[in-house]
C-alpha cells in the first residue's frame, strides 16, 4: 500500500485557491451549507459556479478526502494482494475520492469521474493537472439518479452523495453501482441519517451477492437495534490556514465523523472483529468495544497480565480491526 501522505490533494488545492479571499469563501460556505441542510433541488447543481466550487473544495475536499482514504485502507487490508485496475467515481466532484484511491493503491489507472456540476469537474481537473498518477482521469458530466448508467469497473466509490438524493434514486444507484463494480465502496456522514443510508445500501449489496469486507467482519445483519445508536467513525483531517479562516476555527485539525460500508465479490478476508467506539483507556487495563465475526456487539477488557496484546490495546484506534 502507498504511504497515505505519498498522495494527497493538500498541496494541489493550496496552490489553485491561493488568493482566494477568505470572507468571500466564507460567504460562498455560509450558503452552501443552508442549502445542502434544506431540500435539495432537483433543477440546477447545487455547485453554481467557480467561487462556489472554490470554497466547498477549501471547506469540504480534505475531510472527505481522509474518510474515503480510511475506507479505502481498511478494505485494501483485507484483500492485500489486490489493486483495482479501473475506477467510477459517482458524484465525485472536485475528485477527493480519486486522490484518496491514489493514496490506497499505487500506479495509474483509467478512472472515470462522475458529478452534475461542471464548475466542480473542472476545478477538480486543475487540481489533479500534473500528477503523473491522475493523468488517466475522465472528468464528465451526468446526472446521478435514477437513469445513471455505469461501465464496469474494479471499483466503484459513492461518497457523500446518497444524501443529496431522492429514497427512489438512492436505490437505483446502489443497484447500479452493484451491477458496475466488482467492489463497491460507500461513505456518508457519520450521523444517525448517514447510518441509517449506510445500513440501507448495505442490505441491498449483500442481497446483490455482495460480501461485506469491511468496517463490519461479517455480512449479517447489523446488531445495532434501530433507534439506539449508529455506527460511525473518526478520520483526523490537517487544516489549512484557508481552511480555518473558512470553517472559523483555530485548531490545525479536526476529526471527520463518518460512515461507511465496502462490500466486493473478491475473495476477502475481513477483519476478526472491529473497534466501533473510542478505546476506554483506564489504570491497567484497556476497554474495547467490538463489532464482532459471529454478528454480535461485545465488549472485552485487555489488561497488562495480556502482555503484547496490552500493548497493542493501547495503541489500538477507534475503526482498527481486533486482533491487530
Amino acid at each position: 500500500m502507498n504511504d497515505p501522505v505519498s498522495l494527497s490533494p493538500a498541496g494541489a488545492l493550496r496552490d489553485v485557491l491561493d488568493g482566494l479571499p477568505p470572507r468571500q469563501a466564507a460567504r460562498a460556505v455560509e450558503r452552501l451549507i443552508a442549502t445542502y441542510r434544506g431540500a435539495t433541488p432537483t433543477d440546477a447543481p447545487i455547485l453554481r459556479d467557480r467561487a462556489d466550487v472554490a470554497a466547498y473544495a477549501a471547506y469540504r475536499m480534505p475531510a472527505t478526502f481522509e474518510a474515503v482514504r480510511a475506507a479505502l485502507a481498511a478494505f485494501a487490508d483485507t484483500v492485500p494482494e489486490w489493486t483495482p485496475a479501473s475506477h467510477v467515481d459517482v458524484g465525485g466532484g472536485t475528485g477527493a475520492a480519486t486522490w484518496a484511491v491514489g493514496a490506497t493503491w499505487p500506479g495509474r489507472r483509467p478512472v472515470t469521474v462522475l458529478d452534475w456540476a461542471e464548475p466542480a469537474l473542472s476545478l477538480g481537473r486543475e487540481l489533479a493537472a500534473g500528477h503523473p498518477t491522475l493523468d488517466e482521469v475522465r472528468w464528465q458530466r451526468a446526472r446521478v439518479g435514477a437513469a445513471l448508467a455505469l461501465d464496469p469497473a474494479d471499483l466503484v466509490t459513492v461518497s457523500y452523495v446518497l444524501n443529496e438524493l431522492s429514497a427512489p434514486d438512492r436505490t437505483a444507484l446502489v443497484d447500479a453501482a452493484a451491477s458496475a463494480g466488482q467492489t463497491v465502496v460507500l461513505v456518508e456522514p457519520g450521523t444517525p441519517d448517514g447510518y441509517a443510508r449506510i445500513i440501507e445500501a448495505r442490505d441491498r449489496l449483500v442481497a446483490a451477492g455482495f460480501r461485506i469486507a469491511a468496517p463490519c467482519p461479517h455480512s449479517a445483519a447489523c446488531p445495532i437495534a434501530p433507534g439506539t445508536d449508529w455506527c460511525h467513525f473518526s478520520a483526523r483531517v490537517a487544516r489549512s490556514s484557508l481552511h480555518r479562516q473558512v470553517k472559523g476555527g483555530s485548531l490545525p485539525y479536526e476529526d471527520e465523523k463518518f460512515g461507511y460500508v465496502a462490500a466486493t465479490r473478491l475473495p476477502a478476508a475481513p477483519a476478526p472483529s472491529r473497534v466501533v467506539r473510542r478505546p476506554q483507556i483506564r489504570k491497567g487495563q484497556v476497554l474495547l468495544d467490538l463489532c464482532e465475526a459471529d454478528g454480535r456487539l461485545a465488549r472485552t477488557t485487555v489488561t497488562k497480565r495480556h502482555g503484547d496484546l496490552y500493548k497493542a490495546a493501547r495503541d489500538a484506534n477507534w475503526g482498527d480491526a481486533w486482533p491487530p
